[in-house]
């Protein structure tokens, strides 16, 4: 029983490191959707694993890959809630029911041709 504890123990340890990476780089600005608490945009700053957020309402609040799903969910530290986000990190989703999508600015308008 000992050696199938330990082996189970050698397993996690070699696997967890790749079980955090995240599927993708949630870095940018988003725009709330849905059940939003302000009407500021809110950022995420990605490091490696740790995400640093400012949300909507200006709260900032520290995140990391959820425990259970770290390649498609987050933990909200200020919240104590997760959110699932697209594989192609354009929304993300909490379990409050708060949508965020990736801010796109509007296109830059035409020049002017010079006469």
């Amino acid at each position: 029983m000992k050696r199938l504890l330990m082996v189970t123990g050698v397993a996690a340890a070699l696997t967890s490191g790749a079980a955090f990476a995240q599927s993708v780089d949630l870095t940018g600005t988003y725009t709330c959707v849905q059940m939003c608490r302000g009407d500021m945009l809110a950022h995420i700053t990605q490091n490696g694993p740790q995400l640093n957020l400012t949300t909507e309402a200006g709260v900032p609040s520290r995140a990391w890959p959820d425990w259970y799903s770290p390649a498609s969910r987050i933990w909200i530290d200020a919240y104590d809630i997760s959110a699932v986000y697209t594989p192609d990190g354009m929304t993300i989703q909490f379990d409050n029911g708060t949508i965020w999508q990736r801010y796109v600015p509007p296109p830059a308008p035409p020049r002017r041709r010079a006469r």
